[in-house]
């Protein structure tokens, strides 16, 4: 098959960071756990991931063509490497994890817009990029759900101070050196993404003028409200299992492999979906479904008993069905994606992905951070429930997508 090695590749790069990006929740739980810090203190963990993301994607984007994409992406993987195999020997202090993900933030920015640049390159047509980015973020999820297993092995729930759970970052660091090594002899042919008429400063100042049009700003403010409920969701998943539930640490991060598997499987399943369902119908009937899952499984929620020997085998059905929503959350954040970078010039496509990561980090800082301080203050269902406001703003705003979309007014070229 075409450029089969370049996208085997990028299934394994994007596997490794859902990995080390998606453990903010379960490492939200053991930093409450290990150092006895506040839920409001320790959100802002999400922001030393995310506001380093959102920066490097501004200064990263316009260029790294340029600079080459696979080298970029290959020096992000070492650097992350290097701190997961020192983390085990630093981690005695919030300051160090909050180093850690502001690496892992940096390198992630130069990973997805090179991912995405890529994705562009190596897809003949529109179908064939929505499904490699469906079938792509979908991996992803998986990622975040083997992350979520692996770490809740190595976490002992009979000693709230164990830092045993550190070892995990051995394996980690290994992984990203693997999949720098693997990037490294997949071969690329990279010159559709250059613009070689232009500069440095020239292609850096068409990403803020892209930043500009009606059709790209309306995306961008997509991009935010997704990521926003995403995140609310994902980080704060185990700590509303163990506070408001009242399971073991463990089953509760493990409950986020729950809601990793429903994000694989809905975007998996988009892929094929998407091929034969106009985009526009199909994101608003899952936002429609998700809005009536979260009222459904906050209700069952609150009115559950749990008992103090939960486990699997005999948890009540809401410990089950509670991350399912994620089977209707996952479609619409690449499904997007894929709309508006098919709508563009491939040399503008890294230009693009930067501003998709920085209002994507955006959003995810500030639906942690909102979600965190509205627990903190109220309690796990308020938080949750909270999430419909954006959901209704989203739906909303992609209506609006879609007319700019179809205005040819607003040519972008």
């Amino acid at each position: 098959m075409k450029n089969l090695l370049i996208k085997v590749s990028l299934f394994i790069n994007y596997f490794v960071f859902a990995i080390l990006l998606n453990s903010v929740g379960a490492v939200i739980l053991q930093l409450q756990r290990n150092l006895d810090i506040s839920k409001a203190d320790v959100s802002v963990l999400e922001a030393f991931k995310d506001l380093p993301i959102a920066i490097a994607s501004f200064l990263v984007a316009s260029f790294l063509p340029k600079i080459g994409i696979k080298k970029g992406m290959m020096f992000g993987l070492i650097a992350v490497g290097f701190m997961c195999f020192a983390m085990p020997f630093i981690a005695d202090d919030f300051w160090h994890y909050k180093l850690l993900f502001a690496t892992v933030g940096v390198a992630f920015a130069i990973i997805k817009i090179g991912v995405f640049s890529i994705i562009g390159l190596v897809s003949e047509n529109d179908k064939e990029h929505r499904s490699l980015m469906s079938w792509i973020e979908g991996f992803f999820m998986i990622g975040v759900l083997a992350g979520n297993l692996v770490i809740s092995w190595f976490i002992d729930d009979n000693d709230d101070k164990s830092t045993t759970w550190l070892n995990v970052y051995y394996m980690l660091g290994a992984l990203s050196i693997m999949a720098a090594l693997f990037l490294m002899i997949s071969p690329l042919d990279e010159s559709e993404a250059v613009n070689e008429k232009s500069n440095l400063k020239e292609d850096f100042f068409d990403m803020l003028r892209l930043a500009w049009k009606p059709l790209i700003a309306v995306f961008v403010i997509c991009a935010f409200l997704f990521v926003l409920i995403e995140q609310s969701f994902q980080t704060w998943m185990p700590t509303f299992y163990s506070d408001m539930l009242h399971v073991p640490a463990a089953m509760s991060i493990q409950a986020g492999s729950i809601l990793a598997g429903a994000f694989a499987i809905g975007r998996i399943a988009a892929g094929f979906v998407l091929k034969k369902m106009s985009w526009l119908p199909f994101v608003l009937s899952c936002l429609a479904v998700l809005a009536a899952c979260v009222l459904i499984n906050v209700s069952l929620a609150g009115s559950s008993t749990i008992n103090s020997d939960v486990s699997w085998t005999n948890a009540p059905l809401i410990v089950y069905v509670f991350p399912l929503m994620g089977l209707f959350l996952a479609p619409i954040y690449p499904t997007i994606n894929s709309v508006i970078l098919t709508s563009i010039p491939k040399h503008l496509h890294a230009s693009m992905s930067g501003l998709i990561v920085v209002f994507s980090a955006l959003g995810g800082t500030l639906g942690s951070m909102i979600t965190g301080n509205i627990f903190q203050s109220f309690d796990g269902f308020t938080a949750f429930t909270m999430s419909l406001i954006p959901m209704a703003l989203l739906a909303l705003s992609l209506i609006f997508l879609n007319k700019f979309l179809k205005n040819s007014k607003y040519d972008i070229t």
